[in-house]
This record gives C-alpha cells, sequence and structure tokens, in this order.
C-alpha cells in the first residue's frame, strides 16, 4: 500500500514539474521572463527499526527506513540574465545586471517592480508600462535645473508641449593664443578701419616696436643695447637736403622721447612719431599736417599756398642704423614712399606704406532674457611690452575691444556699444591679467536691462585660457550659457536612466530620471502577472538608486531584455519529466498487481 502512494505522490510532484516547465516553454518569447526550475524533496520516511550503537562485541546496526513518497518543496525562479533585442522604440529599455525597474499603480502608495522596459508616454505624459502602471523616479526641480536622486521617487510625468524658457548668457569663455612672433599673418593697420570711430591718439598702438609692415615682418628697431638705448630709424630732409631731423626709436620710457639737443627725434609710439613729423613739417611750411589715416598710413599735407607763407616740400628719406645693429630696411621702405615733390598749397599728399599690428578677433552670439540673440565681438591688438625696473622685458600686452551691435549698450565712452581693455601676458606665453573681467549688457529691445556677462578669458599664470606664444593666432574654444526658447522635439534615456529631452533650440538636458530598486534576495519576490514582481518577507525591501550604481545594472535604450528561458534545456526537461511520471505510474500499476495476486491467494 506504502507503494501506491508513493506512486501517487511521484505522479503529483511531476505533474507540478510539468506545469512549472510548460509555463516556461509558454513565456518563451515574454520580455523579461525568468524561467523557473521545480525543486523535488523526499517525504517523512516509515521507521521500521532504529539504528543502535556498537556494543562489546556486537556491530551497531542502521536503521531501517521505508521511504513515503515525492514531493515540490520549492520552485526556483532563476534571474539571469536576458538576452537583449534591439527595438527601433527609444522608450524601450533593457537592464544590464542586476535591478528592477520600479513602478506604481496608485500615486505611490505601493510599489511594484518589472524587468520588462516596454514603456510609453500617455495621453498626459505619464511614463508609463503597458498596464497603465507609471514608472517612478525623480524629475527635473525647473527652478535649479538638478534631478535630485536622493529625494524620495514619485511618478515621473513629462508634459505634453514641454519649453523651455530663454536663459540670458552670464559668462562668455574664449580660449585662443594671439601670436607673440615677428612672421604675423592675422594683421591689421594700427587705426580702426572706421574713420569715424573717433579715436584719440592715446588709442594708437602703445610701441612701435611691436609693429610689422606689410610682408608682416617686426620692425624690431631696437638696437640691442639695454633698456633706453636708441635703435634705428630714418633721416628725413623736407627742403631738399637744406635741413633734415633723425628719426630714432627708443624703448625708454616716454620722458625720453621727443627732440634732444643734438637735434635727433625719439619716438616710442606711432604718435611719437606722428608728432615728431609734423612739429618738423610745420618748421619747414607753416601749416603742414601728418596724420595716421584710417588706412594705417602716415599722410603729410602741405596746404598752405606760398602766397601765406608756405614752402614747397622736396621730400628725401634715407636709412639709419645703430651701430651694434643692421639696417632695418622693413622701417625704410615703409617710409620712403614719403619722398618727392609736394608743392605748397596743393592738395596733394604724401603717404608711407601700412603700418600694420597683430590683431586676432573672435565672435560669438549671446542671448538677452527674452532669448534674443546678439553678437559680442572681442578684438585683440597687440600694443606694447611690459620692463621690469631694470629694462628687461617681462611680458607683453594687447589691447581688448569688445563690441555689440547696436542700440546694444555696454557702456563705451567714445561708443555706448564699444568698450576697450587690455590683457597682459608673462613672459612664458601664459596670462597674466585682463580687463574688463565683466560686461554689463542692454539690448535696448524690451529685455532686461543692464545683464552681467563674466568674461572667462582664463587663470592668472595658467594656460587655460588667452595665451601667447609664438605661433599664428587662432581661437580654439569660444563659449556661452545662454540660449533661446525652445519646444521639445524628442527624448532619450541614457545608461543612468536620465530621461533627456531635446529642444528645437538646439539645447539638451535631463528631464527625469529611472529609479531602480535591488533586492538582498531576488528569489523572494513574488509574481503578481503581467511581468509584475511584488516584495515579500523573505526578499528583502528594495534599495533604491540610480541605475550604474550601488550594484545596480546600466539602461540600454531602444532594447527590452529577452526571455532567458533555454529551449533546449525546457525541451529536454519535459522529457525526463515524461519519463518520471510515467516511471511513477509503472509504480502505481505494478502495486495494484501485487495486491490482486495477494486477493488471488483466497480463491
Amino acid at each position: 500500500m506504502r507503494s501506491l502512494w508513493s506512486g501517487v505522490s511521484g505522479l503529483q510532484a511531476h505533474q507540478i514539474a510539468m506545469d512549472v516547465e510548460g509555463n516556461n516553454v509558454a513565456n518563451v518569447n515574454t520580455n523579461g521572463f525568468k524561467y523557473s526550475r521545480a525543486n523535488f524533496a523526499d517525504l517523512l520516511s516509515q521507521t521500521s527499526k532504529i539504528a543502535t550503537a556498537p556494543q562489546g562485541t556486537r556491530g551497531g546496526s542502521n536503521p531501517v527506513q521505508v521511504g513515503l513518497g515525492t514531493e515540490i518543496n520549492s520552485i526556483t525562479r532563476m534571474f539571469s540574465q536576458g538576452s537583449i533585442q534591439t527595438t527601433g522604440k527609444n522608450t524601450d529599455l533593457a537592464i544590464q545586471g542586476n535591478g528592477f525597474f520600479v513602478l506604481s499603480p496608485d500615486g505611490g502608495k505601493t510599489y511594484k517592480y518589472t524587468r520588462s522596459g516596454d514603456f510609453v508616454f500617455d495621453a498626459s505624459g505619464n511614463f508609463v508600462n503597458n498596464s497603465g502602471m507609471i514608472i517612478q523616479g525623480w524629475t527635473r526641480d525647473p527652478e535649479t535645473g538638478i534631478i535630485d536622486s536622493t529625494a524620495p521617487i514619485s511618478d515621473i510625468s513629462i508634459p505634453p508641449g514641454l519649453t523651455t524658457p530663454a536663459n540670458a548668457t552670464t559668462v562668455i569663455n574664449v580660449k585662443a593664443n594671439l601670436n607673440a612672433g615677428n612672421n604675423i599673418v592675422n594683421k591689421s593697420v594700427i587705426r580702426e578701419l572706421d574713420s569715424t570711430a573717433g579715436l584719440s591718439s592715446t588709442e594708437l598702438v602703445d610701441d612701435f616696436n611691436v609693429l610689422f609692415n606689410t610682408d608682416g615682418q617686426a620692425f624690431n628697431l631696437k638696437s640691442g643695447e639695454s633698456s633706453g638705448a636708441y635703435g634705428e630709424g630714418i633721416s628725413i630732409s623736407f627742403d631738399g637736403g637744406t635741413s633734415s631731423r633723425e628719426f630714432r626709436y627708443t624703448d625708454g620710457s616716454p620722458n625720453a622721447v621727443g627732440l634732444s639737443s643734438s637735434g635727433i627725434y625719439y619716438f616710442r609710439t606711432t604718435e611719437d612719431l606722428r608728432a615728431g613729423l609734423q612739429d618738423y613739417a610745420a618748421s619747414i611750411s607753416p601749416g603742414a599736417t601728418v596724420i595716421v589715416n584710417k588706412e594705417g598710413k602716415f599722410e603729410l599735407s602741405n596746404p598752405t599756398a606760398s602766397s601765406s607763407g608756405g614752402v614747397d616740400m622736396d621730400i628725401q628719406v634715407s636709412s639709419i642704423q645703430d651701430s651694434n645693429t643692421n639696417e632695418n630696411y622693413a622701417f625704410y621702405t615703409t617710409m620712403k614712399s614719403l619722398a618727392g615733390q609736394l608743392t605748397a598749397g596743393s592738395s596733394g599728399i604724401k603717404v608711407s606704406q601700412s603700418i600694420n599690428a597683430a590683431t586676432h578677433a573672435a565672435s560669438i552670439d549671446i542671448f538677452d532674457s527674452l532669448g534674443s540673440k546678439h553678437t559680442v565681438r572681442l578684438s585683440f591688438r597687440k600694443e606694447g611690452f611690459i620692463y621690469d625696473t631694470s629694462g628687461t622685458k617681462t611680458g607683453s600686452y594687447w589691447n581688448m575691444q569688445i563690441t555689440v551691435p547696436e542700440p546694444g549698450d555696454i557702456g563705451g565712452t567714445v561708443k555706448a556699444n564699444t568698450i576697450e581693455g587690455q590683457v597682459i601676458f608673462n613672459s612664458d606665453g601664459s596670462l597674466s591679467s585682463y580687463t574688463p573681467t565683466s560686461i554689463t549688457y542692454t539690448a535696448n529691445n524690451g529685455s532686461a536691462p543692464n545683464q552681467t556677462i563674466q568674461l572667462n578669458l582664463g587663470d592668472s599664470n595658467q594656460f587655460n585660457g588667452l595665451t601667447s606664444f609664438d605661433s599664428d593666432s587662432n581661437t580654439s574654444g569660444i563659449s556661452q550659457d545662454g540660449y533661446t526658447g525652445g519646444d521639445l522635439q524628442g527624448i532619450r534615456v541614457d545608461q543612468s536612466g536620465t530621461l533627456i529631452g531635446s529642444f528645437t533650440n538646439g539645447r539638451s538636458f535631463g528631464l527625469a530620471q529611472l529609479a531602480m530598486a535591488r533586492f538582498t534576495n531576488d528569489i523572494g519576490l513574488e509574481s503578481d502577472g503581467g511581468n509584475i514582481f511584488i516584495q515579500t518577507a523573505n526578499s528583502g525591501d528594495p534599495v533604491i538608486g540610480q541605475a550604474s550604481s550601488g550594484g545596480r545594472g546600466f539602461i540600454q535604450a531602444s532594447a527590452l531584455e529577452m526571455s532567458n528561458v533555454d529551449l533546449s534545456r525546457s525541451l529536454t526537461q519535459l522529457i525526463v519529466i515524461q519519463r518520471g511520471f510515467q516511471a511513477n505510474s509503472k509504480t502505481i500499476t505494478t502495486s495494484d498487481q501485487m495486491l490482486n495476486t495477494l486477493l488471488q491467494l483466497k480463491q
């Protein structure tokens, strides 16, 4: 009789095993499904004779027990990783590694968990699964723009038609090199091309020795001697050689500039040279003038007629040099075109060649509070050198001009839309300092006035912004943090589970982040149908956090995790279960035949 009941228990156990394995096969194509395994265990055994210990010369005996059958004592769910299948839907999400998506059917009162990431946005913008449960996570704070993953989780919802307001520019970042060498590609005339700019003489290039001729070669007029020494120059006669004056460069202080007792005129800047030339020209022919025109040329005119005291000018130019250096042909060639006849009272003029300075410019569009775009231009022009007390060059400085389109106002003294500053470099090419460090911008278009914009040109004594090396001037990076308003046009999900919105203004930023849960005992979770699990007493509490952290896996977008059912294993297991079921049925039929034999004894 016991064998009958053992056979029956075997049939029952194998029937349950068949149910489990049949469910595995049925869900072979269910996304995120985890297969289960039925675990057999024997039932209590009937003890006919207990075990005895050895005594003296008599050995011990083992217990005599008859098993009473089998049962299914547990069903284990296997949470191994399923294969990842790519899809064309950007809200399909697959987990690579441990963890579960967190969902709620009631606004966060209760939580459920799933590995199936087939999600969509509903008509209200809720991020839901196919059963309408809302995925849980953290949303972006509209005030700070931050997604706080340490806060409690809540429903993820992104309103349809989401827009982002305009953001006024607060900082401009520039990284560029300003050429410190003599061979200059980026150059322009020493004055602004716009002759109506109203530039004063103090706005001309400060140090003549940083200037270049039309071939981009530095004049290099310094003699090579100690600071204050006199370098090369030119000799000019405005009266055919009857009198002449030498014009020599000095790298001494501005106090050393001017006409010496020996009749030599020392200059340092373009304005020094212009003033000296005009003083000499006027001494020969009253009313003669020398200006620097908008093309960067020295321009000599002789407008006073001879009847009013004007004198015909016979201009001769020759090169002179310091005894320690070679003749400077660049400077002489630039100035020699002044030579020739200039009749008193004529409307003619004599001009030199253009004198250029090393320049560079960069532009970037900034935005006001309305999202309107305005172009800011930063122009740099090399102006001079920095000297220590011993007269040694310790760096260089450049003029910086910042311009915004009219009617914009940044507080310029000459023109409201233009301000000037200075950039100083150390002898190693690193940035020393710069001014201004910020501008206050008013677009005068109805946007918020007095918009403060920081200028980030680098740190002092560092190479992380502006530099000045002997290489071509170039801008390697320029950026700003403003943008115009925009409408949401697409959403993608990164590996951390952040939903990144792309807007029509070209901006992209995180709108929300999915929460992921990890359990101490995944197998302890209870299936709730629809690829959903719920927490049990033996699963442990969920540890909720970001993907790719704390032992949680990362998220792959536009993909789904396939079932981890191994069909070949399952089909083989079906055969094993079938044979087990058949064997147990044989136990019952055999026991029945034995009982029949016993009954036949009475006959």
